[in-house]
Order: structure tokens, then sequence, then C-alpha cells
């Protein structure tokens, strides 16, 4: 049996204590009160962008919590600091990409020996010297945070667009530089979302703005050398429940505008031939209804769920009339068969698919209609579809890993059906996929389903129930985690344990269903899942009990604390980063950046007395209660815009209020990070060694 928590958090210093400020709130005829609401700032939006203006009060709570979870977590020092090594030396530090090729140059990025950020460069097409065009470490350097949302070159190769984010809030600073000298132009583009598009003449671009909300709701057009208040509005969505992107073609025609939430799409088109034209509409939002683009010529392909097409079909449409009404289908709707996404170029329509749990490639002759596919044998695996950078192309690349194999990078032939491998994920401090297992394995729902469980573990573990587990599990907005390569994992695995991923509902592992049915009013299902993935792996002797340690971050973390509620003797401990646990607070509150977008994933309780039951009866800090908690630890970063930093604050101080054990509940939070942690490849490293430390001390194998 693993060591008991008393045991191992034992001479602990007092833990603090949030003092009580009851607040009241009553909706649909339920009223609740809050002890602890002080702790979200009234001045939060301002704080994102500038954290030293914290209140005093919350910063000397917050302080004093990361003074306790040092306390608890202060013996695993050396551990951390192993596991890091470990982690770092499965990384080959200067690694580089295999350059894509567009036009006369390739692109690529690297990272060098010892640096936290990528280094964008470009060679000439077929080989030769490296042009360094961005060094994110040199940019980077003297900042707490430091996050690029990458760079786009102009289609002319004159220029590039890069954005980054220096408070961890989600606000990007755009800047252009012009990669023949390597100088930044006087150019400053604020408070956006990180992206921007290329007009075809390299002489301007286009971005989405954040408004005070932090909801990307402009598309403005800026011409290289005016000032960000000069931009011309293109297009605003009013409705707040939205978010907005711009992207655009491989042939240079079209910018598009994206305008979504996590159930309904809306497509504008901006022709490159009149960037002062008003954007046309594709086909007008339905509720329900999806739809993504990619242009094939003449023809525009359009991925969609229209007409009961769950799984999703692609259709096509003339460029010159895409509307709805012109709809034809080309790749039909299949029961079962969920495809994720499409691309096409001259001679071919590709797309990826998930059937019976596993993804595939299926490549199209546009000309001839012949198909074939790109799959593999492992009982688990993950394939990653990047494709092309030029229309004109019979190769594609993409990635293939499973949890045993490194990942390999392919270039394929689409005409001879001919794989090079370009690239195999380097482990330098060694790695033999022969030492370790990956199985997937079916764990019986409450209602008949079957849950997939993905497994890594040595093959000398005795599967007798004495290993522990790390179970890891999200479970929303149709995500589906990929049963991939993962250099940190062996550190679990080498010291015994067994590392799980349960495939639960809320994702769309098993189909669009599968999502459907973990979401809204099934959302309890996801939780359901995730217990009898436990279940499961208790019953066939990977685990037992006491030796689970859950995980999940985000979305993920709202599992956390879903589980903790509900199966709480299930589990040795819980890490729930970033998490989503103060759910129907943050559903109430239209205010806060991502509510309105998230109410299709849900419920919205202001409107809705039905869906505000859904969420009353799940929602990890409203049913907090007196029982027994496993040892949880909860990491939150003070400017995170998607969970705030006050969600964990509050069920941490709720959690040590009502739970009746000797377990402790702790609480990091990063103080100069957001949703993501920190922004370094190596301080991420430190987070998760952090993490695995609290797992392994739990696990009692320190």
């Amino acid at each position: 049996m693993a060591t008991s928590p008393k045991s191992i958090f034992d001479n602990l210093p007092a833990a603090p204590i949030a003092p009580k400020k009851p607040v009241s709130d009553t909706r649909h005829g339920t009223t609740r009160t809050d002890d602890y609401a002080w702790l979200r700032a009234d001045n939060w939006q301002a704080m994102f962008k500038d954290p030293s203006i914290l209140d005093a009060e919350i910063r000397k709570h917050l302080e004093a919590e990361n003074a306790y979870m040092e306390a608890a977590l202060g013996d695993t020092a050396e551990l951390q600091k192993t596991l890091f090594a470990e982690m770092r030396g499965r990384i080959k530090e200067d690694d580089s990409s295999v350059p894509m090729k567009d036009g006369p140059y390739a692109y690529g990025s690297l990272f060098v020996t010892g640096g936290e950020q990528p280094h964008y460069f470009r060679t000439p097409r077929d080989g030769g010297e490296k042009q360094t065009l961005f060094d994110g470490d040199k940019e980077a350097a003297g900042k707490d945070y430091f996050r690029l949302a990458g760079m786009d070159h102009s289609t002319d190769h004159s220029h590039g667009i890069w954005g980054y984010d220096d408070k961890g809030s989600e606000y990007f600073t755009l800047r252009i530089r012009n990669l023949e000298t390597g100088e930044d132009l006087d150019d400053v583009i604020e408070n956006t979302a990180g992206d921007g598009v290329w007009a075809p003449d390299g002489k301007s671009f286009f971005y989405t703005l954040q408004d005070e909300n932090h909801r990307p709701s402009k598309v403005f057009h800026h011409v290289i050398g005016q000032k960000q208040s000069e931009d011309r509005l293109v297009f605003e969505e009013t409705d707040p429940g939205f978010f907005m992107g711009v992207g655009g073609s491989l042939l240079d025609d079209f910018i598009y505008i994206d305008i979504h939430d996590h159930e309904t799409s809306e497509y504008r088109l901006i022709p490159t031939s009149d960037l002062m034209a008003e954007p046309k509409l594709v086909a007008e939002r339905e509720e329900g209804i999806e739809y993504s683009m990619t242009e094939g010529g003449d023809v525009f392909y359009i991925l969609t769920n229209d007409g009961e097409a769950k799984d999703f079909k692609i259709v096509e449409a003339p460029v010159s009339a895409p509307g709805k009404e012109n709809w034809k289908d080309v790749v039909p709707h299949e029961p079962g068969r969920l495809i994720i996404s499409h691309m096409a170029y001259t001679h071919h329509l590709i797309w990826l698919q998930r059937k019976d749990g596993l993804p595939q490639i299926v490549i199209r002759d546009r000309r001839t209609g012949e198909e074939h596919s790109i799959a593999f044998d492992e009982e688990a695996y993950s394939l990653g579809l990047s494709g092309a950078a030029e229309y004109d192309s019979d190769t594609i690349r993409f990635s293939y890993s499973s949890m045993t194999t490194p990942t390999q990078l392919f270039d394929y032939d689409m005409v001879t059906r001919e794989r090079v491998l370009l690239k195999t994920q380097e482990v330098p401090s060694g790695h033999n996929p022969d030492d370790y297992v990956t199985r997937r394995v079916m764990a019986p729902a409450y209602d008949g389903e079957l849950v997939p469980v993905s497994l890594l573990y040595r093959k000398d573990v005795a599967l007798d129930g004495s290993a522990p587990c790390l179970l890891y599990g999200y479970g929303a907005y149709g995500i589906t985690i990929p049963a991939s390569f993962s250099t940190n994992a062996l550190s679990l695995a080498d010291r015994g344990m067994v590392y799980a991923i349960a495939h639960i509902r809320g994702g769309k592992d098993k189909g669009f269903a599968w999502y459907e049915n973990g979401k809204m009013e099934n959302k309890q299902n996801t939780f359901k899942d995730f217990i009898a993935a436990a279940d499961h792996l208790v019953a066939n002797g990977f685990t037992s009990y006491d030796r689970i340690i859950a995980e999940g971050g985000s979305a993920g973390g709202m599992l956390m604390g879903a589980v903790a509620n509900m199966a709480p003797e299930k589990f040795g401990g819980i890490i729930a980063a970033v998490p989503f646990v103060d759910v129907l607070n943050t559903m109430l509150d239209d205010t806060l950046p991502l509510t309105p977008p998230e109410w299709p994933e849900w419920g919205n309780p202001i409107s809705s007395e039905e869906e505000y039951r859904w969420i009353e009866a799940y929602s990890p800090y409203d049913n907090v209660r007196p029982q027994a908690y496993p040892p949880i630890l909860a990491i939150s970063g003070l400017t995170d815009p998607r969970v705030t930093y006050w969600e964990p604050t509050k069920w941490v101080a709720k959690l040590r209020e009502h739970t009746v054990g000797t377990a402790p509940i702790l609480l990091k939070t990063n103080m100069a990070a957001g949703h993501g942690g920190k922004s370094g490849r190596f301080q991420r490293l430190e987070e998760i060694a952090f993490e695995y430390a609290f797992a392994i001390k739990v696990a009692g194998k320190m």
C-alpha cells in the first residue's frame, strides 16, 4: 500500500485560512453564498496588463499559499532537479525543424543549446546557408515571461509579422520585421489576438483586436508605415458569444474571416484583388452548424456537419458562388468516421479522419476520384498532418508517433505513394522502445459505453495492483488527446508507474457523438467515464485506488474537481492545473472573457433555469462538502484570462475548510505567468517536474 498522506506530509505549518466575506446571489429562486468572492480583484482587467496593481490583501494571501506549498513539497526539491535533468536530457537542445519549401526559400525553426525560445530561419529553396530571421532568446532577454505567436512571412518574402505576449495575459503585440535587414519597422500593433495575415503585395496585413473583455471582436487592415489608430476597421462581430480569427488561402486569392463558437460557424471572404471590398458572407450562421473552408482552384472545399452529417462531410461550391445553396457533396457523411480537417492542392484533396478511435490520412486524386489512405498498425498512435506550403504540390508532410515510438516526420508523394522519412525525434539520453509497452484497453462505463484508455508502462512492471498510475483526462470541446510520444512520461514509467490517458466523453475520440454525449446536459458522463477508467485499471491489476494520481488541466481541471467531489476515495492524489472549477459563477458572469462563447459547451445559467441546474449539480466549487479529500495540488497563473486565478484560489480555500481528512490541499500560483504556465521550453519542464514530483511523492515512490 502507498504511504498515508498524513505520514507523507508530517510537520507541515498551519495552512493559510482565507477570511470569509460572504456575498450572496439569487438566481432562479436559489440563493447561494460565496464566502471567498473577495479573492477576485475588482480591477482584474487592468491587472492582467499590469500585475503590480493587484490588491495587497489578495497578493498576501497568494504568497502565503505559495509558502505553504513550498513547505509541503520542499522535500521534493532534489527529486524535481533529477526529473528536470532527465527530461532535459531527452531533448535535443540544438534541434531544428525540416524546412518547408515556399517559393524561392524553405522556412524552418530551431532551438540553440541552452535556449528557451525558438529561432526562425530560411534557406534557399534547394539548400544552402541559413539566414536567421528571428532570435527568440534575444527578444525574450530580461523578461520574466515571453511567449511568441510565431512569424508569418509575406508572400513576396520581404517582411515578416511576429507577435509576443510578455505578461501571460494573451494580449499580443505585433511587430513587422524587414527580412533582408533583420530590423523591425516602427509599426507597433497592440492588444491583438496574435494573428496577422498578409495581403499578397506584402504592403499590408489583416489582424484581430482583443476588446476590453479579451474577446477578438474586430478585424483591422494595417498598411505598413501607418499608426495603429489609423488602421481601417474591416469587420466587427457584435455578438459576445463568438470568437473571430483571420486566415489566408494557399493561392492568396482570399482573406478568410472565421467567426465561431463551439458549435456554430460563419465565414466571410475578402478577395485579395480588392482589399477594400466588404467581406462577403459565405453561409449565414445557423445554430449547431459548423463549416470550414479551403480553396481548390475554381472551387471551395467545405468541411461541414450540415444536413445531419454528425461526423462531418466535405462539400464543394464554386468560388464565384460559394453560398450554401450551391454546396454539393464530395466526401459524403459516414457515421462513425469523423473527418477532422481537410486540405486541397492542384491534383489532390486530402483529409484527416478518425475511425475506430484511430487517425488516418486519406488522399483523393481530384482527376480520377481514386482514394487511398495512410495508416499504421500499433494499438494506439498519433498522426499529425502539416500538408504543404504551396498549392501546386504533390508532396505533403505528416508526422507519426505512439506512446513508445518517438515522432517521425515524413514527406509523402501522393502520386507515387512513396514515403520518405525526413527525421526521427532524437532522445539524446537514449530510448529503447522495446523496453516499454503501449496498449489501449476499453473501460466499461456505467451505461455500457466502452471508454478507451491508452497505457504506457515498462515491460518489467508487475501488473498485480502494486504499480502507481498517473491517470490523465481532459474531456471537453471535442478535443482528442492523442496517444503520442512523450519524453516526459518516461520519467514516470522508468519509476515503475503506469501512465494512462482516459479518452472520455467530451472529446471526439469515438466520433462527434462522443463529444455530444459529454457536454451540456450530458456533462456528467465525462466525470463518470473517468471514474470508470480508474475502476477498470484497478480491476485489471494495473494499479490500486490509493496509487492513482489523477491529472487534468483547464477544462480537465474541472474534471479533477468533479471527481474529487464524486469519488475522493478512488484517487491517491489529484493534480489540477489552471482548473476551471468555479463553473457556475463564471457562466453567470457575462463580462468574463470566455463566458458567452462557452455557453454552447456548458449551458447558459443566466437565461435557462434548466441549464443552471445542470451546472449546479457538478460545478466543483459549489459541490465541495464535508468528506476526506485526497492530497490535491492546484496550479494557477496570475494573469490567466482563460481560467482566472481566483477560481483555483477560492476552490482551495473551500476544500481546506470542508475536508475532514488530513491530506493537504495545496495551491501554487505562478505570479508571472498565464494559462500555459511559464513560456520557455526548459521553464515548462521545470513545471512538469514539479507536478510529477508531487505525483511521485503521493504515490510513495520517492
